[in-house]
C-alpha cells in the first residue's frame, strides 16, 4: 500500500502500521453506515468520497449488498483527476 510506504519513509514502520490499521477499521465499519461521505457523481457515477482523519480521502461505491472501496488517497493529491 502506497500510504504505508509514504508514512514509513517519513515516519516509522510502527506509525505506518497503526495508520493503515485505522483506515482498515474505518472501511470495515462502512457496512453499518455506508451512506456517509458525499456523493461524487461528477467524478464517477455512484461514487461517494469521505475524508479520513483530515489526511486521506476514501473513494467508494455503495451497492445493494456491499460497499466497494475504489481507492484511498493520502495527503493533498488531486484524487479527482485520477478517476478522469
Amino acid at each position: 500500500m502506497a500510504i504505508y510506504k509514504w508514512i514509513d519513509d517519513v515516519g516509522s514502520p510502527k506509525l505506518a502500521i497503526r495508520y493503515v490499521e485505522r483506515i482498515e477499521a474505518y472501511c470495515l465499519g462502512m457496512s453499518h453506515a455506508s451512506e456517509r461521505g458525499r456523493r461524487r457523481d461528477d467524478v464517477r457515477p455512484g461514487m461517494r468520497a469521505v475524508g479520513f482523519e483530515r489526511r486521506a480521502t476514501i473513494a467508494f461505491k455503495v451497492e445493494d449488498d456491499r460497499v466497494t472501496i475504489l481507492r484511498i488517497f493520502h495527503g493533498g493529491r488531486n484524487w479527482e483527476a485520477e478517476f478522469a
